[in-house]
């Protein structure tokens, strides 16, 4: 069995607990507007051009059939819309500007490419996390992952947004040591607009999760403009509290950090020129957690 990743990041210190390796899925059922992993949106293989790295040689130009590259003003433009993903051009960029993103991988060749980290692993208390994108539209190929690592005696984290059936979780969590769990907002109105999908099923798979015995973190992304009133707040930290399980809260304040691939895969940035929110925001929203009685961390 093999499935589709865009990159596996190791010494990754930001996906669970110790120094781990992050595996991300290619691939998701939400189009959240501040993603900073636009990459994984799609199944398809695609092309990145990274413009920083172009040297205007147009040896790609000789190459491309569509137009999907072409020459403006003197300068090498890249059209998403036109690329049939075909990749001719790659071999030709000796720059190293032009790059395939999404790879077919087996848990066994995953296996291998990450053995070289057990020693951080143990040394750390950190593992293997599955992120993306959505790991669960994979499914089958990532019980598969975890399993192998976890027979291997591997820590393994899941990092999802927990919109699919619940029956489909409980397939994988006997080989789970840990569920990252995402509550973007309370209000289902406002989750549908900012990331196209209905929250019903997110929360009642919260509530499951706390009641499976497998241990989990709660997740929020702290967006300017989407979630961060005090009402909104306020709702997610009431249902965090009747939570009885929940390890932690890890609060997530946006940054634009990754503007940077919306503009190399030649797509729209829905957050274009919204900055980081301040601290003293930030700060507001931690001393609700407080009030609650919500252990929490800011990430």
């Amino acid at each position: 069995m093999d499935g589709i990743i865009t990159s596996v990041q190791r010494m990754s210190v930001h996906d669970g607990p110790g120094i781990r390796s992050t595996i991300f899925m290619k691939g998701c059922n939400l189009r959240c507007r501040w993603c900073h992993n636009p990459e994984t949106f799609s199944f398809a293989p695609e092309l990145e051009w990274i413009k920083t790295k172009c040297i205007g040689c147009q040896a790609c130009l000789d190459v491309c059939q569509t137009g999907a590259l072409s020459l403006i003003n003197g300068n090498i433009s890249f059209h998403k819309g036109g690329c049939t993903a075909c990749f001719d051009c790659i071999p030709e960029c000796y720059p190293e500007a032009l790059h395939k993103i999404g790879r077919r991988v087996t848990p066994e060749s995953l296996f291998g490419e990450i053995e070289q980290d057990f020693p951080f692993f143990e040394e750390s208390g950190g593992g293997i996390t599955i992120s993306g994108g959505e790991p669960m539209l994979q499914k089958l190929f990532v019980i598969s992952i975890l399993k192998l690592f976890r027979t291997g005696g591997i820590h393994t984290a899941l990092d999802t947004n927990l919109s699919v059936p619940w029956k489909h979780y409980e397939q994988l969590l006997p080989y789970t040591s840990l569920v990252m769990a995402d509550l973007k907002a309370m209000d289902n109105e406002l989750h549908e607009k900012w990331t196209g999908g209905d929250n019903s099923t997110i929360i009642r798979n919260i509530r499951n999760l706390d009641e499976s015995g497998t241990p989990y973190f709660i997740r929020t992304p702290f967006i300017p403009g989407f979630n961060d009133s005090e009402k909104e707040f306020r709702s997610i930290a009431g249902l965090l509290s009747t939570l009885k399980n929940m390890k932690r809260f890890d609060l997530l304040p946006y940054h634009p950090l990754g503007n940077w691939k919306y503009v190399n895969l030649g797509v729209e940035n829905p957050l274009e020129g919204v900055t980081a929110p301040a601290s003293r925001d930030i700060q507001r929203y931690a001393s609700i957690l407080e009030e609650y009685g919500i252990n929490y961390q800011v990430n």
